[in-house]
């Protein structure tokens, strides 16, 4: 709007011009004898005028290409940094979520989900209930409870529900 501002003032001030030197020719033709040679160079600066006013309305017909353009490009570039940015980090959680789930599905996959929750951090096996002699020694000797428990936390680790 503002860019068009300056356009419009001087669609206006033409307009405005070429209106006062057509009214100017016209009653410079009522004056005997001068009139048809008063007239001819009012009407051409007139004319001159609405050129003037053309201009203007260029202008402000560029201005709003400039607006439109700029709107445009703001969008794409936003929608392409969000999707460089947020789509491949997506793209890898899926894979690896596939193929957890996958893992988990197979046979002795529940055992490997476990020894990855027991290598991973110790806070997340905080909600894991303690067997004697202690978790490690509860997957060793394949408590099916414990790995259960086990494969639960790691597959809540990787943001999935068990």
């Amino acid at each position: 709007m503002l860019l068009a501002e300056p356009g419009r003032q001087v669609k206006d001030a033409g307009g405005s011009l070429a209106s006062g030197l057509g009214d100017a020719g016209n009653a410079a033709s009522n004056v005997p004898l001068v009139g048809g040679i008063l007239k001819k160079p009012l009407q051409s600066a007139a004319e001159a005028s609405s050129g003037l006013s053309d201009a203007g309305q260029s202008m402000q017909d560029v201005a709003g290409r400039i607006a439109n353009l700029t709107t445009f490009a703001l969008i794409v570039i936003s929608v392409l940094f969000v999707l460089v940015m947020w789509l491949p980090p997506r793209v890898r959680w899926v894979r690896r979520s596939a193929l957890l789930q996958g893992l988990r599905d197979a046979p002795g996959g529940a055992d490997l989900l476990a020894l990855r929750a027991l290598t991973g951090p110790v806070k997340a096996l905080a909600g894991v209930s303690l067997p004697p002699g202690g978790l490690a020694d509860a997957w060793r000797r394949r408590d099916e409870q414990v790995i259960d428990e086990l494969s639960r936390v790691a597959l809540g680790q990787a943001g999935l529900r068990p």
